[in-house]
C-alpha cells in the first residue's frame, strides 16, 4: 500500500502557549487563514487520508506521495463526494515558506489524480494557497501547515541564552587525536659530575631544591691531591635525582646529581604507523591536560626519526611555553593535530546541530520565528560542519540555546504525518 504524506494544521494557540511557558510572554496566536478549519480541530480527511478541501459540491483532496525517491503532490478531485475525472480540473498550489520564499506547483492529469513534477522539499512547513478551476468555476483555499516551527519573543530568547549566527564559508581543519606525556626538554636537563674522583665532603642541596647556574651544590676531596674543590650546577633548575651523600666516594662515572628545568617542557606524543605519515613539523596542535584545566595551542617542533621497537611508534615533540598551564613532567596529556584544512563555501557550527525526526537540523531564525532546516552534511570537525544542502547562505541559525528551541517545538505538536 502506498505511503502518503498528509498535513496537520499547527495550533496557533499552542504556539502562543509555548512562548508564554518559556518566558512568561509571547506573541499573539496567528490569525486563522481564510478557508482553513478551526485551529483546535483536525481537518477533514479524504479517501486517501489527505486533507479534503470543499467548495459546494466540488472538493479536492491533497496528499503527498512518498513511495518514490522524493515527495510529490497528488490531488484527487471529487464532485458530490464521487471521484471526478482529473482532466476536467486545472489546479495549482503556492507554498509560502518562512523567509519568505514561494514554491509554485502546476498540475496535469494522471490516472485518477492530478500530479506535479515539483518536489515538496523539507521542511514541510508553509502557508498553502490552492486554486482549482472546473467548468469555469474557480475555487480558492488557504490554510497553514507548519512543522518544526515556533515563535519566541526576543526577550525570551535572550533570557534563554539563545544566540544566532549567519551561515557562510568556514575553514575546516581535519584533526588527528594524540596521546602522550609531559617531559623536560633535553636542553633543560643536566647531570652533575665530580671533576676528579674523591670523597664527598658536603652537599648543600636535597631532592627538589631549586638551584641557579653556577651555584655550589657540593664539595669533594680529591683522592689524588687531597685538595677539596667545589662542584657547581651547570644549569638552573630543580634537583631531580641525588645519587650520593656526604662521605661517599664519587667520580666513578655515575652523576652525583641530576637537574631539571621545569620551565623547559615539551609534550611527547606517540605516533602510530597509520598516522605518522600525516604528521609534519610545523603543524598546529592543541595540547590538553587530562583534567582539561590546562590547554595550549602550539606546533610540532620535531619528530624523532626512529621508532620504538616494541610499540612501533614514533615520537613527536611539541613545545609547551612557560606559564601556559600547570604542566608537570611525567603527567599524561591529550592533543589534536591539524593534518589538513580547507575552506568550504557553507558551514555551521557543529554544536548547533540538533536531531529532528530522522534528520539532522539547525533552527533558522526569521524575526521572532524559529524553524527547522533539514541539512545535507559533509565534512565535520569539533567546531564546524560543512553544509551541502538544506540551508541558504546568509541564513541566521541558532548556535547556543538550540535545545530550548527544540523543546519548545517538541511540545507544540506542530508536525505533519507520514
Amino acid at each position: 500500500m502506498s505511503r502518503r504524506h498528509t498535513f496537520r494544521l499547527a495550533s496557533g494557540a499552542a504556539l502562543g502557549a509555548l512562548a508564554l511557558a518559556l518566558a512568561a510572554c509571547g506573541e499573539p496566536a496567528p490569525e486563522k487563514a481564510k478557508g482553513a478549519e478551526a485551529a483546535t480541530a483536525d481537518y477533514e480527511r479524504g479517501p486517501h487520508n489527505g486533507r479534503l478541501l470543499r467548495d459546494g459540491d466540488f472538493s479536492l483532496e491533497i496528499t503527498i506521495y512518498e513511495e518514490g525517491p522524493e515527495p510529490l503532490f497528488r490531488l484527487y478531485p471529487y464532485l458530490k463526494d464521487r471521484p471526478l475525472d482529473p482532466r476536467q480540473v486545472q489546479a495549482s498550489i503556492a507554498l509560502t515558506r518562512l523567509g519568505p520564499a514561494v514554491d509554485r506547483f502546476a498540475f496535469t492529469p494522471e490516472a485518477d489524480y492530478l500530479a506535479s513534477p515539483g518536489i515538496v522539499t523539507e521542511p514541510h512547513s508553509f502557508d498553502v494557497a490552492v486554486t482549482a478551476t472546473r467548468s469555469g468555476q474557480r475555487s480558492n483555499w488557504t490554510y497553514q501547515s507548519y512543522e518544526g516551527r515556533t515563535i519566541i519573543t526576543a526577550e525570551a530568547a535572550r533570557a534563554g541564552g539563545v544566540t544566532v549566527q549567519r551561515a557562510g564559508p568556514a575553514v575546516l581543519g581535519e584533526s588527528l587525536p594524540l596521546t602522550g606525556r609531559v617531559e623536560i626538554k633535553p636542553e633543560g636537563q643536566a647531570e652533575v659530575h665530580a671533576r676528579y674522583p674523591g670523597r664527598v665532603v658536603s652537599m648543600t642541596v636535597e631532592l627538589g631544591t631549586r638551584v641557579r647556574r653556577g651555584q655550589v651544590v657540593a664539595r669533594v676531596e680529591s683522592s689524588e691531591s687531597l685538595q677539596t674543590y667545589a662542584v657547581t650546577a651547570p644549569i638552573s633548575g630543580v634537583i631531580t635525582a641525588k645519587n650520593v651523600n656526604p662521605g661517599q666516594i664519587t667520580g666513578n662515572g655515575e652523576p652525583m646529581l641530576e637537574i631539571g628545568d621545569p620551565t623547559q617542557l615539551h609534550a611527547e606524543f606517540f605516533l602510530y604507523p597509520r598516522d605518522a605519515e600525516r604528521v609534519r613539523v610545523g603543524q598546529r596542535v592543541e595540547v590538553r591536560s587530562l583534567t582539561g584545566e590546562s590547554r595550549v595551542n602550539a606546533t610540532v617542533e620535531a619528530i624523532l626519526p626512529s621508532a620504538d621497537v616494541l610499540s612501533q611508534t614514533l615520537v613527536a615533540h611539541v613545545h609547551l611555553p612557560a606559564g601556559s598551564g600547570n604542566w608537570r613532567p611525567g603527567l599524561g596529556v591529550e592533543g589534536s593535530v591539524q593534518v589538513g584544512s580547507g575552506e568550504v563555501p557553507l558551514a555551521v557550527q557543529t554544536k548547533a546541530l540538533q536531531p529532528f525526526r530522522d534528520f539532522t537540523v539547525v533552527y533558522a531564525r526569521v524575526g521572532n520565528t524559529y524553524e527547522v532546516r533539514m541539512l545535507d552534511l559533509g565534512r565535520r570537525t569539533d567546531e564546524w560542519t560543512e553544509v551541502l544542502g538544506g540551508l541558504e547562505p546568509g541564513t541566521e541559525y541558532v548556535v547556543d540555546g538550540a535545545f530550548l528551541i527544540r523543546a519548545d517545538i517538541d511540545k507544540s505538536g506542530a508536525s505533519h504525518d507520514h
